[in-house]
């Protein structure tokens, strides 16, 4: 008999396989006020839709995460590609963090109080369902209280490292 112990390919590789892969863009965002938190995310879906339910997968060092798992609500803002600057300072890049980051775009609530892009092209209101812990990140399952639609128009995706319009 073979050994069949798991192996994992090689971590660089698969990053960069990965990267191959195109994908919407979307903002995460939790808390009120001086607490608001965000960043930008890739790995989104939805689980499904009875009772609509979506995850996210977040890094396990990430603040953001924190604060949701503190919070048990958070917002999924869908980007358009007009919004590629916003997608770059919420991924941490220019050095702005916590409320900072939310400056210069307008934000509403729908039920939960977290904060939405008012021009997004969809957001979701979701209350944490559950949290799954695995390995370098964290599955964040969503189940959806309320939703909006924005003006049908291309979104932001996300390839080899770069932003610009779907296709």
């Amino acid at each position: 008999m073979s050994d069949r112990r798991l192996r994992h390919a090689d971590s660089a590789a698969f990053r960069h396989a990965m990267r191959a892969l195109s994908s919407g863009v979307a903002i995460i965002a939790c808390g009120e006020g001086e607490a608001r938190l965000g960043c930008t995310i890739t790995s989104l879906a939805s689980l499904s839709l009875a009772p609509p339910t979506l995850f996210v997968c977040l890094a396990r060092s990430s603040s953001t995460l924190a604060g949701l798992r503190a919070a048990g609500a958070f917002s999924i803002s869908l980007l358009a590609a007009r919004h590629e600057a916003l997608a770059h300072r919420f991924s941490g890049h220019g050095g702005a963090h916590g409320p900072r980051r939310f400056e210069g775009a307008e934000w509403i609530t729908l039920s939960t109080g977290a904060p939405v892009l008012a021009d997004a092209i969809a957001a979701f209101d979701c209350l944490t369902e559950e949290i799954i812990d695995r390995h370098s990140h964290a599955i964040v399952l969503g189940a959806v209280v309320s939703l909006s639609e924005g003006v049908e128009e291309p979104a932001l995706a996300h390839r080899r490292g770069g932003y610009g319009p779907s296709s």
